[in-house]
C-alpha cells in the first residue's frame, strides 16, 4: 500500500513539475528564430536521455522485455504525436484555441484511465478537473486580453486535439504498464526509455518535415539553453511525472497542467507588471481551488484507507 509520505512527495514533485514547465516557455523564447522546433525537441530529449543513461549500468532490470519495449514504442508515439501536432498546428490554429483544447487533457486522461481500468469511477475527481479546466480557460481568456475572437475550430485545432489525446494517453499507458509489470518500477528507467524512443520518433518527424541545415544557425547561447531545457524541462519533468504516476492516478497527475498557465502568469507579472489586472483573478482562484481540492481528496482517501 502506498504511504502518505509517497503521496505527499508525488504532489510536491508535480508542483515542481508545473514550475519547471511554466518557466521553460520564457527560456524557449530566448532562443534564436528560425531553428527547427521538432529537431530541437529531439535534441532536448537526447540530452535528457544521455543524462539518465548511467542508470542502465546500475540496475538489473535496465532492459525492458518485448511487451515493455512495445509499450515504450506506443508511449513514444504518444510523445511524437503531441509534439508533432503541436508544432504543425502552431501555424494553423490560434493560441487561444490551442490553450482551450489543452485544458481537456486531464479530463481525457480520466476517461482513458477508466477504459484501461487505472482510474476509479467517482464524481469528485471529474468535478475537481472540471473546476481546474474552467480556471485554466479563464487564464487563457485573460492572456488573450479578454477577447474571444481567436476561438475557432479548423483543421489545425482538430490536429492539435488529436495531440491532446496522445498526451493524455501517455500517463495512462505508464500506469497500465506498471500494473502489469511490463515497465520498470524505477521512475528513472521509465523516463530514460520514454525519452529515448519518443525523441527518436520526434527526430524522425523533424528529418521528414524540417531542414536539418537550419541547425547551423544555432549560437553558443542557444546550445546552452538547449542543454538546460534538456536536463530540467525534459529530463527532470518527465522523471517527476513518472514518479508521480506510480502513486497517483493519470488524471491527478495531468491536473497539475492547470498550474502551468498560472506560473506563466506570475512570470509575466514579474517581467511586465503593467499586465496585472482583475481579469486574471477568477481563473487563478479556480485553478488554485482545484489543486487544493485535489490535495484534500487524496488526504481524505488516505485517512479512509488507514482506518480500514
Amino acid at each position: 500500500m502506498t504511504s502518505s509520505r509517497e503521496v505527499a512527495r508525488a504532489h510536491l514533485g508535480m508542483m515542481l513539475w508545473a514550475l519547471l514547465v511554466g518557466l521553460s516557455f520564457p527560456a524557449v523564447g530566448l532562443m534564436s528564430e528560425g531553428l527547427p522546433p521538432l529537431l530541437l525537441t529531439a535534441i532536448r530529449f537526447a540530452v535528457a536521455a544521455l543524462a539518465l543513461s548511467p542508470l542502465l549500468f546500475h540496475h538489473a532490470d535496465r532492459w525492458p522485455g518485448l511487451a515493455g519495449l512495445a509499450l515504450y514504442a506506443v508511449m513514444g508515439l504518444c510523445l511524437a504525436g503531441f509534439f508533432g501536432t503541436m508544432f504543425w498546428a502552431a501555424h494553423r490554429a490560434t493560441a487561444l484555441s490551442m490553450a482551450t483544447l489543452f485544458v481537456s487533457v486531464p479530463l481525457l486522461a480520466f476517461g482513458l484511465g477508466l477504459m484501461f481500468r487505472v482510474e476509479s469511477l467517482a464524481w469528485r475527481l471529474p468535478g475537481v478537473l472540471l473546476l481546474g479546466a474552467i480556471g485554466a480557460l479563464g487564464l487563457a481568456w485573460a492572456e488573450s486580453g479578454g477577447r474571444l475572437d481567436g476561438m475557432r475550430f479548423g483543421i489545425g485545432e482538430a490536429a492539435f486535439f488529436v495531440g491532446c489525446v496522445a498526451s493524455a494517453l501517455y500517463p495512462v499507458l505508464s500506469k497500465w504498464g506498471l500494473a502489469r509489470g511490463w515497465l520498470s518500477p524505477r521512475a528513472g528507467l521509465r523516463t530514460f526509455w520514454s525519452l529515448l524512443v519518443g525523441g527518436g520518433l520526434i527526430g524522425l518527424l523533424g528529418l521528414i518535415g524540417e531542414s536539418p541545415s537550419d541547425l547551423a544557425g544555432m549560437t553558443v547561447g542557444d546550445a546552452a539553453l538547449l542543454v538546460y531545457l534538456g536536463l530540467f524541462s525534459s529530463g527532470l519533468t518527465f522523471w517527476l511525472q513518472q514518479r508521480a504516476t506510480a502513486v497517483l492516478t493519470p488524471a491527478a497527475v495531468t491536473a497539475y497542467g492547470y498550474l502551468v498557465p498560472f506560473v506563466s502568469m506570475l512570470v509575466l507579472f514579474v517581467r511586465e507588471p503593467q499586465h496585472i489586472g482583475w481579469e486574471w483573478l477568477p481563473g487563478s482562484a479556480l485553478v488554485l481551488a482545484a489543486i487544493a481540492l485535489l490535495l484534500r481528496r487524496d488526504a481524505v482517501n488516505r485517512r479512509l484507507q488507514a482506518a480500514a
